[in-house]
């Protein structure tokens, strides 16, 4: 049997690690460094600008650029990709009297809802999980979203560098001192080009990660502190679409069942979303958990044959596609988060620390609470008479995570993603036990397996996904086309897979990615076949990380420029 485990990339984490190599008066200092100008990211610095501006005299402390945030896209919400239906809890406790929710990007609360059990002929109507009801939740667009709170953290005195990768974690005498961002302008085999520009040492005095699903530094940072959990994280993988349409949808809709496959031998857990966005636009979305084993599975693929179900088409008729993305999701939920979301001069925040709630679809009100607390900590360790890269100086960060909702709604759902690796039927029905006990069936912890564990098989499941007809169905490379990728042909490659592999395993690769990275080649010797890859197409989802490979930050602006998604 081939699992994508036996097969790991060419990578260590020490590689990118280092001490700050910059002469001191050449390096970026900056009181707190943010990487990821996500929804943690973005709430960090908001609430660390109220903090300074409540407190003038410790804003003389964090020097003269009090907090500065990294993003790698080409802009505040280019890479950025959910739902999204938010919950405004966090939001309300970030802005408290500063700003309304009806003064946020918001598309309109959820007034209906419906969830429906398809079959490939129907559309079955089933009661509402309670964990997935969504009254006075928000739908958005996580993208524009975004953008609204770079706003007010800039207006709050915050420096946001777009186009800005971070590569190395600094690292030195024991604690963080920052970060070492990405060259810039080199060819494929790392040559400089005429444009080159090197990378630069950003020092802090604490630096918090919130690069989102995936995080490269925050992988990093997990395996050089020692900080990973009982359990491995797990993910799931998002493709959704933006449509323009003919008819207002008046609800949101949540469906399960087919075009996956229930039973255990798939391990096909997920389901879809279709979400209204105003009077004339809706978001269709698939989630599927990257545990399957089919290596004919295909997100992008299964998503374009739901939309050719009765119940979709009807919702979409007429309408035009206007935008495409990508993204995984961590679902280990409680039982797979770090031990510690510290280090000496270190925070990790959001769906880095594995905060999503898989059963209720949710991750980006905990997002948010998470970069709160990690402000107000950051603040309190930069007091006079206080370090904040003593070891326990920045412990009651987690504290406060664990008296919060946050803890408590992750720790009542722990178990649940786990029981649906048993097929969907039995997996159903101890979801609902578990509901039924507020988390207390079954006691204890139940384990996660990792994703790139699970044994690989081949069906012809890829024989039925509809072929593209460029106005319902829609392959991928027109789809990468619509995220607005603009990486450059001759970037070096950010993604280290193993060369030669089993056919199983290549073929997995090339129906997993739904961006056509990967391509299996003919010419197999003793059962194995060389991949080519394609990084220029690379939406950065990170599925590959997931199933056996690992992608590293690309040249910073490169990438998607997503903007409804």
């Amino acid at each position: 049997m081939t699992r994508p485990a036996d097969f790991p990339p060419p990578y260590t984490p020490e590689e990118f690690v280092a001490a700050p190599s910059d002469p001191a008066e050449e390096r970026i200092d900056v009181g707190v460094l943010i990487v990821g100008a996500g929804p943690a990211g973005l709430a960090c610095a908001i609430r660390l600008g109220q903090l300074l501006e409540e407190s003038p005299e410790t804003a003389a402390r964090f020097g003269d650029v009090p907090v500065a945030v990294l993003e790698k896209g080409k802009a505040v919400g280019s890479h950025l990709v959910s739902g999204a239906v938010v919950n405004p809890r966090a939001l309300r406790r970030l802005f408290r009297d500063r700003a309304r929710i009806e003064d946020m990007p918001f598309y309109g609360p959820v007034k209906h809802e419906s969830v429906y059990f398809l079959t490939s002929r129907s559309a079955l109507r089933i009661p509402t999980p309670p964990t997935m009801k969504n009254d006075g939740n928000y739908v958005a667009s996580l993208s524009e979203l975004s953008r609204w709170l770079s706003q007010q953290a800039e207006a709050g005195g915050a420096y946001i560098l777009p186009e800005t990768a971070a590569e190395k974690l600094l690292v030195d005498g024991g604690r963080v001192r920052g970060v070492r961002t990405g060259d810039k302008g080199r060819g494929r085999t790392a040559e400089p080009l005429a444009n080159y520009e090197p990378g630069s040492d950003v020092t802090a005095r604490v630096t918090v990660l919130a690069e989102g699903t995936q995080g490269h530094l925050t992988g990093v940072a997990l395996q050089r502190f020692g900080l990973q959990g009982e359990n491995p994280q797990v993910w799931a993988l998002g493709v959704k679409e933006v449509w323009r349409v003919k008819e207002p949808l008046d609800r949101v809709i949540h469906t399960m069942g087919w075009p996956l496959r229930g039973g255990r031998r798939y391990r096909e857990f997920g389901g879809s979303f279709i979400y209204p966005m105003g009077e004339d636009m809706v978001t269709v979305g698939l989630v599927v958990g990257l545990d399957y084993r089919d290596a004919e599975l295909s997100v992008h693929d299964l998503l374009q044959e739901l939309k050719t179900h009765k119940l979709v088409q009807r919702i979409l008729d007429g309408g035009e596609r206007i935008g495409w993305g990508a993204k995984t999701i961590p679902e280990g939920g409680f039982v797979a988060m770090p031990k510690r979301l510290h280090a000496p001069g270190l925070l990790l925040t959001g769906d880095g620390a594995g905060l999503v709630n898989v059963p209720a679809l949710k991750g980006i009100h905990y997002a948010i609470e998470s970069g709160r607390l990690a402000a107000e900590t950051a603040f309190a360790a930069l007091q006079r008479g206080r370090t904040a890269w003593t070891p326990g100086a920045l412990a009651s960060y987690d504290e406060s995570l664990r008296s919060t909702f946050v803890w408590d709604d992750l720790k009542r759902v722990r178990n649940m993603r786990q029981a649906f690796g048993k097929g969907f039927w039995m997996g159903g029905a101890m979801a609902g036990a578990m509901t039924a006990s507020f988390g207390k069936f079954p006691p204890g912890n139940a384990k996660t397996e990792r994703d790139a564990d699970q044994a690989l098989f081949k069906t012809d499941r890829a024989s039925r996904y509809p072929k593209p007809d460029g106005q319902l169905t829609f392959d991928k490379l027109s789809s990468v086309f619509l995220s607005g990728n603009k990486t450059r042909d001759d970037a070096p490659n950010h993604i280290r897979v193993e060369q030669r592999v089993p056919r199983e395993l290549a073929l997995m690769w090339e129906r997993m990615c739904p961006a056509q990275v990967y391509e299996a080649k003919e010419g197999a010797e003793d059962g194995e076949v060389a991949v080519e890859v394609t990084p220029s197409n690379c939406v950065q989802c990170g599925a590959i990380t997931a199933k056996g490979g690992r992608l590293l930050p690309p040249e910073g602006g490169s990438g998607p420029e997503y903007k409804l998604t």
